[in-house]
């Protein structure tokens, strides 16, 4: 798997832990995603799905021999379900369903456990060949 997370990873300090299946992403807590004190913001944890989900993406249309091609999120729905406390989110984006054009993609995000996640996703891109 080789592909590059957009700018806005690095600026949320997002890290790939590498592994089978689709990437798990780590988001450091500190300053820069800091909402209300002692939380984390959640438009940075939006942002960590988004990538989690671009991640899941990415390694599906690699391992479907279409690496090259570029993506386009038109639908995003985010859920909160608890608060994100001052400890590293990770999150895993899972695709349910990689059409030709389309592909449907949930992501979840958690600290402690996988099982309880802090924030979901569902994200709808569009698919065209081409460079990314």
């Amino acid at each position: 798997m080789s592909f590059a997370l957009p700018p806005y990873a690095e600026l949320l300090g997002i890290t790939i832990e590498r592994g089978d299946g689709p990437p798990v992403l780590t988001m450091p807590f500190g300053s820069d995603v800091l909402g209300r004190p002692g939380f984390v913001h959640g438009g940075a944890l939006s942002g960590l799905l988004e990538m989690a989900a671009i991640a899941a993406l990415r390694h599906a249309l690699a391992a479907d021999e279409r690496g090259g091609a570029r993506i386009k999120p038109v639908n995003v729905t985010v859920d909160f379900m608890r608060g994100g406390r001052e400890k590293p989110t990770r999150a895993q984006g899972k695709v349910s369903r990689l059409g030709n054009r389309v592909a449907n993609v949930e992501a979840f995000a958690w600290q402690d456990d996988p099982e309880r996640p802090v924030a979901a996703a569902r994200i709808n891109f569009l698919i065209s060949s081409g460079p990314a």
